[in-house]
């Protein structure tokens, strides 16, 4: 009888093994399934996304130089604006809010329609060859975005598969024109929803935005990299050094409140007092030209990368961050189309360079910690930050960058570039975990 009872409880843990076993053999079977029709889609966006993105890339570059060798080009601007806003009503996309429709689109929260790609394009061509004040990887996402959309529905997507998509766009898109692959991956699952990023899409994101970065350098797109000189050294004597980067942490997180205020205030006074779109484009870019003429130089004109480059050579202005501040939010907030990313770069990167040189930092390393605290700030993505920071930069003087990076990212508040952007959770106080019984992690609870 004993014998019997033996057997039945070896059978029975036999059959528990091989149950345990099939259960998991079939999940790593849906987790590699998974993985491989993933790999293939994102190696497909980035491709797709990385030949435009390079496309978009030389465009604003020969704007650019065409815009430099020829300044009186810069009277056009309010002409370029004219067509811009035609093109956006001819295409019905004249309601179109930019770069926050496509992080709803990656939340599964609207639509991204693909004629957007092709029109951000002209639009921010278009903006820089006259002199408006405007960045280009904001644009960037918008085409990326736009064209993982209809991708989507060749491919049958469902929504959140289809938000998955436009942020590996989004991803790519970055990535291609930046050449910063891993902050430009880590970025689009971050700007989303502050604090709860979707880790399922990290990988998609990499994958596509590694292989956008891939084929932007076999076709000598070279990444933009800065050379920082004066980064202090990290060891028992860097006190002061370090409440040094506190301040100017605290001081750039004043500043990124200050970029988010002007482009929301600026846009809200435009459209009070103008209330035709023509009209209105027309008169910002008239109001461009006036401020350019009056300070004498082209330096607010544009993205404003050879300004940057100063910047890291220790060379700034004291209101030059000021002024891209005032350039951009009046250029984009009049109609204009471009990105805000590297407006914020050089609004960061002269703040810091002049501000941290006040504060006894070199001039070349507190224009690296202004940049980055300033950007993190207007976007609220710290851990992309301190990626990018060693994509940029390298890894020395990592600590420093960190803890800026960290003081902005909870003293710029809740304001940021993007008003579609959603905060999971306080920037002051954690989350608190709920446990209940017969499960192994049953959600979150935000405390307030």
């Amino acid at each position: 009888m004993s014998e019997k009872v033996s057997e039945t409880n070896t059978n029975g843990a036999t059959s528990a093994v091989e149950t345990t076993f099939k259960k998991e053999a079939h999940n790593y079977f849906q987790l590699l399934k998974g993985f491989v029709k993933w790999f293939a889609i994102a190696v497909i966006i980035g491709c797709l996304v990385g030949f435009v993105g390079i496309a978009f890339h030389h465009a604003l570059s020969i704007a650019t130089n065409f815009r430099t060798e020829n300044r009186a080009i810069i009277f056009a601007l309010p002409v370029a604006g004219l067509l811009i806003v035609f093109l956006y009503r001819f295409l019905g996309l004249s309601q179109d809010p930019g770069t926050n429709n496509i992080i709803k689109g990656a939340r599964s929260d609207a639509k991204v329609s693909a004629k957007l790609a092709p029109l951000i394009f002209v639009a921010t061509f278009l903006t820089h060859l006259t002199g408006g004040s405007a960045g280009r990887e904001g644009a960037a996402l918008q085409i990326g975005g736009s064209l993982a959309s209809p991708l989507a529905k060749w491919f049958r997507m469902d929504k959140k598969d289809t938000a998955t998509m436009i942020m590996c766009g989004m991803a790519a898109g970055f990535s291609a024109l930046f050449g910063t692959p891993v902050a430009a991956a880590v970025f689009a699952v971050e700007v989303t929803i502050v604090a709860a990023a979707q880790y399922s899409a990290l990988v998609p994101c990499m994958v596509s935005g590694v292989t956008a970065s891939f084929i932007a350098r076999s076709l000598e797109v070279k990444p933009e990299s800065f050379i920082v000189s004066g980064i202090p050294s990290f060891n028992g004597d860097s006190a002061p050094d370090m409440l040094r980067v506190v301040i100017l942490g605290i001081c750039s997180a004043a500043v990124s409140i200050l970029f988010c205020f002007a482009m929301k205030k600026i846009r809200q006074l435009y459209r009070k007092y103008i209330k035709n779109d023509y009209i209105r484009v027309a008169v910002g870019g008239a109001i461009v030209i006036v401020l350019t003429l009056l300070l004498g130089t082209t330096d607010y004109n544009g993205a404003g990368m050879d300004v940057i480059e100063r910047a890291f050579n220790g060379e700034a202005s004291p209101f030059a961050f000021a002024l891209k501040i005032l350039f951009t939010a009046l250029t984009l907030g009049a109609g204009f189309k471009g990105g805000e990313i590297v407006p914020s770069f050089f609004t960061g990167a002269t703040f810091g360079c002049f501000f941290g040189g006040l504060l006894g930092l070199d001039p070349s390393f507190g224009a690296a910690v202004g940049l980055l605290a300033v950007f993190c700030g207007v976007t609220n993505c710290p851990f992309a930050t301190i990626i990018l920071s060693i994509e940029l930069f390298g890894a020395g003087g990592l600590a420093y960058y960190a803890l800026a990076i960290a003081i902005s990212y909870m003293l710029s508040g809740y304001s940021g570039l993007y008003s579609a952007q959603q905060f999971y959770q306080s920037k002051l106080k954690p989350i608190k975990y709920m446990k209940k019984k017969g499960a192994k992690t049953v959600g979150t609870e935000n405390t307030k």
